[in-house]
């Protein structure tokens, strides 16, 4: 039985948000984490999710509407506001550092802005299956591929913000719920779709381009580059295995 484009979003906006959970849960066991290994994580997400953007997301989302342009660019500059504004301390892969963020408003400003990314990675979950399944999977597995960074993030400032692990964990569990309630708005108002489509594909440009790929391109070297590359194709790979399937 072919499942609804609801419950499909659901099913794996629900993974996406366990993701969430997965990376408070990292820190909250263990504190110290290689920092090589969540820059490899942040550049594969990276490849795969500046590819998901332009070989698809774009495209689809001009095909939609012809305000495509002006609502991907809405989309990018929504979250440059909220980074810049409300939470503008925070870094994706941030390790914890006691002696800097000390302030309970610093974890909280980062929470915030963070839970803005989540709820537009449940917005592109949602949009992406109300278009298509296809579309909806690869926007899942762009959006999977930095839920765990995410997650560390967010828990990593609030450990060193004081709010201790319970608060820390507390905190990746909001960003899973923020994830849901995209997920659950987006399908709330399905019509909308022209709008969501567009606008979560700037958020996703944004995410990969202005926050990943700073992230990654502090690590030196061509191995960074190829694992960059790495993420595009396995883009190409989940494309091509989805037009095998037919799905």
């Amino acid at each position: 039985m072919r499942l609804s484009p609801l419950a499909l979003s659901l099913l794996l906006g629900t993974a996406a948000a366990a993701a969430n959970v997965l990376g408070g849960i990292v820190v909250v066991v263990r504190r110290e984490w290689n920092e090589i290994l969540l820059k490899y994580f942040l550049a594969v997400g990276a490849g795969f999710m500046l590819a998901a953007t332009f070989l698809r997301m774009l495209p689809e989302s001009m095909a939609l509407t012809p305000q495509a342009p002006l609502l991907i660019l809405a989309g990018y500059f929504l979250v440059h506001f909220f980074e810049h504004t409300v939470a503008p301390h925070f870094h994706f892969g941030e390790e914890v550092h006691d002696d800097v963020m000390v302030n309970p408003a610093v974890g909280f400003s980062a929470l915030v802005g963070l839970s803005i990314h989540t709820f537009f990675d449940g917005v592109s979950i949602a949009s992406g299956f109300l278009v298509s399944a296809p579309l909806g999977l690869l926007i899942f597995f762009a959006v999977a591929l930095h839920k765990i960074p995410e997650g560390f993030t967010v828990a990593s400032i609030a450990l060193a913000s004081g709010w201790g692990k319970r608060g820390a964990l507390g905190a990746a569990f909001i960003l899973a719920a923020a994830t849901l309630a995209g997920v659950l708005v987006m399908h709330r108002f399905a019509g909308g779709v022209a709008y969501g489509l567009p606008l979560s594909t700037g958020v996703t440009l944004y995410v990969a381009a202005s926050d990943l790929m700073p992230e990654v391109n502090e690590e030196r070297g061509i191995r960074m580059a190829f694992v960059v590359f790495l993420g595009v194709a396995l883009f190409y790979a989940a494309e091509t295995a989805l037009a095998a399937l037919r799905i």
